[in-house]
């Protein structure tokens, strides 16, 4: 098991090494940071442009070969990342929204995880009875309602309960407002801005899982081999539960591992609905801004998460099949 964790990583890390350069060369293409000083008025004089950009390394009149292993060389001594075109370190600023979204949506994933793949069994165990048809409309009542329409309701729902109630139990906006040093306080702080965004991301998560958990698990529930357990004397409960859960959850597995990076940076309308600045927003206004080094840094690490899920995902699936292991 060990060789094979090991053979797998090597080769994601040759894959994320190849990703990132290419995502270097492409964001140098198509972003013109230069623009972004053409477009003042007035316009800086050319040679504080050409100043400016080769501080950050972005000036489109270097070759971008020479960029490239600059920016290379940066990362592998120093880890430094760049700069923004306006001079901001690009590393700090990804760090900070890393960890504003690391805070936003790990509750929210769990919970989608749990309660998708839960309802996923649930519902294909009682298929087509009033339980399977009731919670089925009720996920895709979420799966087409808009981020946006949902997140603004739930803020109003919110504002109305601390208007009934007469006293602020729900924040809608950020992540923190207390500043002391109670720890308490600082978590109960916390529970106030947290739980609204998690309803939402939590509402819009589980539904992939509860229906793609569900076909997985009908699927599997039909092969031969659970025929033969229940022809063995199994009740269905024990043939799913020995048999045919274990094996459908192997695409799910792999399903929730190859999300983890579209779950950082994917949550661009809850950021803005509920005013946190996470991963997602930051990324947008690195395009908007053409911040190359900001979009590769950002490009970098849905990388790292992408190809950690990958990894997850083999492991998974040699712990769930057997099969695997063996070869």
């Amino acid at each position: 098991m060990i060789k094979y964790i090991i053979k797998r990583l090597v080769n994601y890390v040759i894959m994320l090494f190849v990703a990132i350069s290419m995502t270097y060369f492409l964001a140098s293409a198509f972003m013109d940071p230069r623009s972004n000083y053409m477009a003042r008025n007035p316009r800086p004089p050319e040679a504080s442009i050409d100043r400016s950009l080769d501080l950050a390394n972005i000036n489109d009149k270097t070759s971008v070969f020479v960029r490239y292993f600059n920016w290379l060389k940066g990362i592998v001594t120093e880890w430094d990342w760049g700069l923004s075109p306006d001079q901001e370190p690009v590393g700090p600023a990804v760090a900070s929204r890393i960890s504003a979204s690391v805070q936003l949506v790990t509750i929210s994933t769990i919970l989608s995880i749990i309660i998708g793949v839960s309802l996923g069994v649930y519902t294909a165990i009682r298929q087509y009875k009033w339980q399977d048809r009731a919670l089925n409309a009720l996920s895709t009542l979420f799966l087409v309602t808009p981020a946006a329409v949902l997140g603004l309701l739930i803020v109003l729902g919110a504002i109305a309960i601390n208007n009934a109630t007469g006293t602020r139990i729900f924040y809608v906006t950020g992540l923190h407002s207390y500043e002391g040093g109670n720890i308490g306080l600082s978590i109960l702080d916390f529970l106030q801005h947290i739980i609204l965004p998690t309803l939402v991301l939590t509402a819009i998560g589980y539904v992939n899982y509860h229906l793609t958990q569900r076909t997985y698990l009908l699927d599997t529930m039909n092969a031969d081999y659970v025929r033969t357990a229940r022809a063995k004397g199994l009740t269905l409960n024990q043939a799913i539960r020995k048999h045919a859960l274990r094996t459908s959850l192997i695409p799910t597995t792999t399903n929730i591992a190859f999300s983890i990076a579209s779950i950082f940076t994917g949550a661009v309308i809850t950021e803005t609905v509920f005013a946190i600045n996470g991963l997602g927003r930051y990324f947008v206004t690195t395009i908007n801004d053409n911040d190359i080094n900001g979009a590769v840094c950002i490009a970098a690490f849905s990388g790292v998460c992408t190809l950690a899920g990958a990894l997850l995902a083999d492991i998974l699936a040699a712990w769930l099949d057997p099969r695997i292991r063996l070869n």
